[in-house]
């Protein structure tokens, strides 16, 4: 296994990773800047306010991304086992 391989091998992880959390972190952002929003026109100021909706928000995105978040890792797994044997020989 070379540096190139290795690198290469990095490089997909780490776009996967991307793809796979980018879902999830773009609800939780357009959640809390719905939340804060409405907490600085409404003047109330609980920082508690936050959580719920955004663990509402994430759930719901889990629940209809995750066969292809999973889908997309299962992809990944079998492909990088499946070239072990080219990459050690």
């Amino acid at each position: 296994m070379d540096q190139d391989t290795v690198v290469n091998l990095a490089t997909q992880a780490m776009s996967l990773a991307l793809r796979v959390a980018l879902p999830l972190l773009l609800v939780g952002l357009v959640v809390g800047v719905v939340v804060s929003i409405v907490q600085a026109v409404t003047q109330i100021q609980e920082q508690t306010l936050t959580f719920i909706p955004k663990i509402l928000a994430t759930a719901a995105v889990l629940l209809v991304a995750g066969p292809w978040m999973l889908n997309q890792l299962l992809g990944y797994t079998v492909q990088l086992w499946s070239s072990i044997p080219s990459m050690v020989g």
